[in-house]
């Protein structure tokens, strides 16, 4: 199929955290086949700040709390993407407020996903006007399918997630004032859902074994003040081999883990934060499909034992089964096959 004529390429896909760079293949995979087409993204204000910067990306356009909470500021950030003047919309988002982003935007083509239990929900198969049925099941390679009306059939996952000179040198700062070890792991204990939370006490049975097995100390990462308070309760039972981390931003996040060993953690933004840097990580899955969102690459593993069923996941942000039939152990065999091919230097080097 050959390639049509794009000029101005806009992506939607407004959150969360964990989508946006979910997302991120497509922008790169776009700038790979259209290197000198003008691309922009229009982004929440929570996930923007991941997106400053990017190599492949020309232009960013934030929709902030303040432009939803108000009609006159949501009508001046509809102007502005129209004024940008996209010819192609990319909704990888697939929901009305997105596509009608779209539509608003006034550009001709206009790709979705077809409808399905997680894409092309409400409006938005109405509203975009070349809808895409996938064959893939993971989300990336899901995305990635959008571009094929665009002549693309064979994409590279690449992320990109881009590097900031100040906040390379505000962490080496910190880890330099908390004497950290050249060598360590990453456990983060939040998630988005209440479905997606581990129990302390079993992250807690991951760092000892991480340390007495490989002298790997972990760094505890955290958001908010509840999870505060289970990154303090971890650290406070996990005989000294984890530590809370400083409060970070997202960016400063991004670069603690770009430079951890190891990462574990369940179904959220900071796991496939870690899968685009290219940390090995240890990915625990719940409620939702590990094929759909499990990670990428032979350098990670999935841990899941039970799932909902289709008819369950209506309840999939707060049933805790799923989650709870992952026992300590199968989170420790899924480390040490990583710990094993680190040491072996068989894992694949990091992404710039």
């Amino acid at each position: 199929m050959k390639s049509p004529a794009v000029q101005r390429i806009m992506i939607l896909r407004l959150s969360a955290v964990g989508d946006t760079i979910l997302s991120m293949p497509i922008l790169c995979e776009l700038r790979r086949r259209f290197p000198k087409s003008k691309i922009a993204w229009v982004v929440g204000q929570g996930a923007a700040d991941l997106l400053r910067g990017h190599q492949d990306l020309d232009d960013l356009l934030v929709l902030s709390k303040k432009d939803t909470a108000s009609p006159v500021a949501y009508l001046r950030f509809l102007n502005q993407v129209r004024a940008w003047k996209p010819d192609t919309l990319i909704d990888a988002q697939g929901l009305t407020k997105s596509a009608w982003i779209g539509r608003y935007s006034g550009a001709k083509l206009r790709i979705g996903l077809s409808k399905s239990e997680f894409e092309g929900r409400e409006l938005s198969t109405w509203l975009n006007n070349t809808l895409v049925t996938p064959c893939h099941e993971q989300v990336v390679l899901r995305g990635l399918e959008l571009l094929k009306p665009l002549g693309i059939e064979d994409p590279v996952v690449q992320y990109k997630v881009p590097r900031h000179a100040e906040t390379i040198r505000s962490v080496d700062q910190k880890l330099r004032e908390l004497r950290a070890s050249d060598t360590w792991g990453i456990i983060n204990v939040g998630a988005g859902w209440p479905s997606k939370i581990w129990p302390t006490e079993r992250y807690a049975a991951v760092a000892k074994h991480l340390g007495q097995r490989w002298g790997l100390p972990s760094w505890i990462a955290w958001g908010g003040p509840q999870e505060r308070s289970i990154a303090q309760e971890l650290e406070q039972t996990s005989d000294g081999w984890a530590k809370m981390m400083p409060q970070t931003s997202l960016v400063e996040l991004a670069e603690w883990v770009r430079r951890a060993k190891l990462f574990v953690g369940s179904d959220t933004g900071p796991m496939h934060l870690s899968v685009a840097v290219g940390t090995p990580t240890v990915a625990l899955i719940g409620p939702m499909p590990s094929e759909r969102v499990g990670p990428l690459g032979a350098m990670h593993a999935t841990v899941q034992i039970d799932r909902l069923s289709e008819k369950e996941r209506s309840q999939r942000k707060t049933d805790m089964r799923p989650m709870l039939s992952i026992r300590s152990e199968h989170v420790q065999e899924a480390c040490d096959r990583i710990c094993h091919e680190i040491s072996l230097g068989k894992t694949a080097p990091k992404a710039a």
